[in-house]
């Protein structure tokens, strides 16, 4: 009986193994930085090559790389299979700020985000090629690639989110290297009007995009996130801005991250009505 026992517990543990999330650890070559760029795509449960699935893009911060979200939050595969969607997590750079660099060719993130990575998970992966089955988010200098790729590109990312955002790219300047992929505030002025979220803000059409902005109630962003939210409402733009307590840090992205992604799941379901 003993032994009955056992076989039955190790079947469950097998199939259950066998059929948990997976992560990929793959490397998309970049033809416009001509290299290639890591990523994690976490897979749910019911991937197979009959279901045609959702995405969600996954940004780092400042100084992280790909595999910051997999390591760092684990229940991410979970929530993969939770929510019935891919999640994938590209690396960023060091200081990419996921601007396409008028001023280094290596650095080309907006492109490589919006065009050719989309591309590749499209052609590699069983998605749902459509933009109301995309959307882009990430953390700190993610949070602020969410929101300046998904705006210039709404035809690609239906929904589009920040978590912690360090949206003012003007007041951060050289201290997290915009400079560098901007170059100096008085010589390449233009360069930082044009890149600037606050100022797309203010001009982008209001296209129906679903946008979530959340922020921890002690973090030193939480200016720029008050001030992004200003202007949506301004400009009478919807979205869902929420305020909970908590610094710049893990604690704090590992649960954002969950109602992002509650959001995203909604947002694909109203799209297959």
């Amino acid at each position: 009986m003993k032994n009955k026992l056992l076989v039955i517990i190790c079947s469950l543990f097998i199939s259950n193994f066998v059929h948990a999330a997976q992560v990929d650890t793959i490397g998309v070559y970049s033809k416009k930085m001509k290299k290639e760029i890591k990523c994690v795509i976490i897979k749910p449960e019911i991937y197979n090559k009959k279901n045609m699935l959702p995405v969600v893009y996954l940004l780092h911060g400042y100084s992280g790389r790909y595999d910051n979200w997999i390591k760092k939050v684990t229940e991410l595969k979970m929530y993969a299979s939770n929510f019935n969607m891919l999640i994938v997590c590209p690396d960023g750079g060091f200081s990419s700020w996921y601007f396409d660099s008028p001023i280094d060719s290596t650095y080309q993130y907006e492109t490589f985000i919006s065009n050719e990575l989309v591309g590749y998970i499209d052609a590699n992966y069983n998605t749902i090629q459509n933009a109301k089955a995309r959307a882009l988010t990430g953390l700190s200098m993610g949070g602020h690639g969410g929101m300046y790729v998904g705006l210039l590109h709404p035809d690609v990312f239906g929904a589009i989110g920040s978590m912690s955002g360090a949206l003012d790219v003007t007041f951060i300047k050289s201290n997290y290297q915009v400079d560098k992929r901007l170059g100096d505030t008085t010589n390449f002025a233009n360069n930082w009007k044009t890149h600037s979220t606050f100022s797309m803000i203010d001009t982008i059409a209001n296209n129906n995009q679903k946008i979530i902005i959340d922020c921890g109630t002690e973090d030193f962003v939480l200016s720029f996130n008050e001030e992004i939210h200003k202007r949506l409402m301004k400009r009478k733009i919807k979205h869902d801005y929420i305020l909970r307590p908590g610094k710049h840090d893990w604690d704090y992205w590992g649960n954002a991250v969950y109602f992002q992604l509650a959001f995203f799941k909604k947002y694909f379901n109203e799209g297959k009505m």
